[in-house]
């Protein structure tokens, strides 16, 4: 086949195993998303808050669900300087932050996380200390932990953290990205690296979904659920201030 004709494959290729990869979720962990959206309608119910926290790219997903139109405007990003994201210089900084012990403790001992709250951790290898102790830091002040890995990590890497244990190991749910080791879903003649990483794909939609799950959740118990509506549309900024107004309590990427 000639190269011209493979590379114009390519796109439909990743498309394809993305594609692959959300079935591959949703058939497998969809009762487990369901369990995380209804953890988070339970904390919404109960007056607690929602974060989420991912370090690297995996921030990205994190992110989205964050004053996000159509989404809930309780969830909250738990940011920790110099890992969420690659605005850092160097951007390997960030990297070797996550390598970091002790770091996860002193990011939760000042946030504003309670006991009953909820914390989405975010790490496709689950591998490194920040998230590995930041699940355990979390469960140990009573806050309820949602993981979502790539549980392949943990069969075909080893850890990093000093206990040998991965995220996975220290959640109340677990969510299985399915994403195999080294987050590359393609191959091709004359490229010497494995390419086109689906992680991000594959987790902001287990992300959406689980958001989706709890919105219902809280619609089927007489709640009306705190989602934000874009404000590109007419109303829409009068809809947001009165549901932020309705939660400022637990919205603090106002403050």
């Amino acid at each position: 086949m000639p190269e011209t004709d493979r590379s114009d494959q390519l796109a439909g290729e990743f498309f394809d195993a993305a594609i692959g990869l959300l079935r591959r979720v949703r058939d497998g962990s969809g009762d487990r998303i369901t369990a995380a959206g209804q953890l988070i309608a339970d904390t919404v119910e109960a007056g607690g808050r929602v974060f989420s926290f991912g370090a690297g790219h995996s921030s990205l997903p994190a992110q989205d669900t964050v004053y996000r139109a159509g989404g809930l405007a309780v969830m909250n990003l738990l940011s920790v300087p110099g890992v969420v994201g690659v605005d850092v210089r160097p951007a390997t900084l960030g990297s070797a932050l996550e390598r970091v012990d002790g770091l996860a403790a002193a990011v939760l001992d000042t946030s504003p996380l309670e006991p009953g709250d909820v914390l989405v951790i975010i790490s496709l290898s689950g591998r490194n200390a920040l998230p590995v102790e930041m699940a355990m830091n979390a469960r140990a002040l009573g806050i309820k932990v949602i993981g979502v890995t790539s549980v392949a990590y943990a069969e075909g890497t080893t850890s990093r953290h000093a206990s040998g244990s991965f995220l996975k190991d220290h959640c109340d749910i677990v969510l299985d990205s399915a994403i195999t080791v080294g987050d590359a879903e393609l191959t091709a003649p004359g490229i010497g690296a494995p390419f086109a990483p689906a992680s991000t794909v594959v987790t902001s939609a287990i992300m959406q979904a689980m958001v989706a799950t709890a919105a219902g959740a809280l619609a089927e118990r007489g709640i009306e659920p705190p989602l934000l509506r874009s404000g590109n549309v007419d109303g829409g900024h009068d809809w947001n201030a009165r549901v932020m107004s309705d939660y400022a309590d637990r919205i603090f990427y106002r403050q």
